[in-house]
């Protein structure tokens, strides 16, 4: 196989005249039939249009590949074999051009106007999507006109690009051309970017974004959504799927998540889950939504009064995970009574010797679990802190509000705000 081409954009060659080596057409290319490949995605076959219907030719029998024609050997139009579409097919045109992707590398939604393509190991593969107005002159033959416009006006149409590595196909069939790159990326997004994201695409194509960020990925995601959109997200997937999603959550996020969902769902959800979980979760649904019992989390970096600074660090690295901040260790008594508190500049400060009752804060300021927001916020603000303690109607430790819990429950009025 001879095939000279370096890269090519499909609108250069879509619709062309498809030649045997003697010169007689035998149709026009209509299409691309994709397979993932061990880099980029490669082509398997070439859909022609030909007299008699839909063809299809494999790779391996085109000999050159211009912008101009696709010469294929001596290959006869009635030697072709007749395209009968399959479920899995996936083809360039149809399920790629004009389509929205994510753009993993830039954290938006975007609409791929033209794809490049290469030769890599002697294969046509898909190396980048066009998502710029370049891409679009391009499919409707008017980028050299453009340029010289663009030159006349002393401006520059820039090249939009993105290489496939960065891309995450939305569309169920081409989800399947996506790489591991492209997914292990998504994952490393912020939960932000993946919910404005999920807000700018169809319903349709949602479920395909979340079969490619893990669970707890998910839960953060679903978390940075409004209300509304939660709902909808949660209705995309099965019931096993939320629970697990809402395990990997912070009780005070899962309890967000669930107190939107309709009473009887919820209880549904919270059956199925684990029931330390559950439990956690459950004692935070009793309280009310804009209360500090409502809006703090049961986990927490908890201490003894009965060992060493030393002692503390080293259960600060076996439980970091499974708490939501660790800028402050409670010192609780076996009834849950708070007796101090100590910061982490303070465990890293004293020597590892140091008894911790040495060295803790003793005037303890708190919020109880029916304290409003403007209070806890307040009570954050004067004193500087990060998180504050919550006690319960005994005194007893109920859990902590932290600073960003109080700013997400304030955040809906601030923008509404700066909207007016």
């Amino acid at each position: 196989m001879a095939i000279e081409i370096n890269e090519i954009y499909l609108s250069s060659v879509i619709d062309r005249s498809v030649i045997n080596s003697n010169g007689d057409q035998i149709g026009i290319l209509r299409d691309l039939i994709m397979v993932p490949g061990e880099v980029f995605p490669e082509v398997s076959h070439i859909v022609i249009k030909a007299r008699k219907g839909m063809k299809t030719l494999p790779w391996s029998e085109v000999t050159l590949f211009t912008h101009v024609v696709i010469s294929t050997g001596s290959i006869k139009p009635r030697r072709l074999i007749t395209y009968l579409p399959e479920e899995g097919d996936i083809l360039v045109k149809r399920d790629l051009l004009d389509k929205q992707i994510v753009d993993v590398n830039g954290a938006k939604v975007v609409r791929v106007n033209d794809i490049k393509l290469g030769m890599l190991d002697q294969k046509l593969c898909i190396f980048s999507v066009d998502i710029g107005f370049r891409g679009l002159l391009r499919r409707l033959g008017y980028e050299r006109f453009g340029e010289r416009f663009a030159q006349a006006i002393k401006r520059d149409i820039p090249h939009s690009e993105i290489s496939w590595e960065y891309v995450q196909p939305l569309e169920a069939n081409s989800s399947k051309l996506a790489l591991n790159i492209a997914r292990n990326q998504m994952n490393e997004m912020h939960p932000a970017d993946l919910a404005d994201i999920i807000e700018n695409i169809p319903i349709q194509n949602i479920r395909t974004v979340l079969n490619t960020i893990d669970a707890e990925t998910t839960g953060d995601t679903i978390y940075e959504l409004e209300a509304d959109m939660r709902n909808v997200v949660i209705s995309q997937l099965n019931d096993e799927q939320v629970t697990d999603i809402l395990e990997e959550m912070e009780p005070d996020e899962a309890a967000d998540v669930l107190s939107d969902l309709p009473e009887g769902k919820a209880q549904e959800l919270l059956d199925m889950m684990d029931q330390e979980d559950a439990e956690d979760i459950q004692e935070l649904l009793e309280h009310e939504e804009d209360s500090a019992g409502g809006l703090m989390t049961p986990d927490y970096f908890r201490l003894s009064s009965h060992i060493t600074v030393g002692q503390a660090l080293e259960l600060l690295k076996g439980c970091a995970n499974d708490v939501e901040t660790i800028y402050y260790g409670y010192v609780v008594d076996a009834d849950d009574r708070l007796e101090g508190i100590i910061s982490l500049k303070q465990l890293l400060m004293n020597p590892p010797e140091t008894h911790i009752t040495d060295v803790m804060e003793e005037n303890i300021k708190f919020v109880h679990v029916d304290a409003e927001p403007e209070d806890i916020l307040e009570t954050l603000a004067k004193y500087d802190l990060i998180a504050v303690p919550v006690l319960d109607s005994d005194d007893l430790m109920a859990g902590i509000v932290t600073v960003d819990d109080v700013l997400a429950h304030y955040l809906p009025q601030i923008i509404k705000i700066k909207r007016r």
